[in-house]
């Protein structure tokens, strides 16, 4: 399951996996995201926050997942990967090269270092 959280005021999502990921999760998140781009243009950035990564329901979900990821990397400036999981670091080092938005990788325990990150300051409204 994903649960997407859009704050349209701050032009943010937040992207929180639980359990493995699937076909339906990346279609729902499209229906939440997609007409708020529409409307703004792009999203500021994306957070998304997991303590491990639960991987996917298929191969047919990551398939959906890379099909995601292609539709909206130049719609967002900042992507922030909040997660103990070893593919945060992989994410920011390779999908880097992949992607037109800005990736960087943040330990769970550091939510608003990554808020901060993806508001481009340290001075801002904490959401949560």
């Amino acid at each position: 399951m994903l649960t997407v959280e859009l704050d349209e005021a701050k032009g943010i999502a937040i992207l929180k996996p639980d359990g493995a990921l699937s076909e339906k999760d990346f279609k729902s998140a499209s229906r939440i995201i997609d007409p708020y781009i529409e409307k703004a243009g792009k999203l500021k950035g994306v957070i998304i926050s997991t303590r491990k990564f639960p991987g996917w329901e298929s191969f047919g979900s990551l398939i959906k997942h890379f099909k995601f990821v292609k539709g909206h990397h130049k719609k967002l400036s900042r992507v922030a990967i909040v997660t103990d999981s070893v593919l945060g670091d992989f994410a920011e080092r390779i999908v880097t090269h992949f992607v037109s938005s800005e990736i960087k990788h943040f330990s769970f325990d550091e939510f608003s270092k990554a808020q901060s990150w993806v508001f481009g300051s340290d001075n801002f409204n904490k959401i949560g």
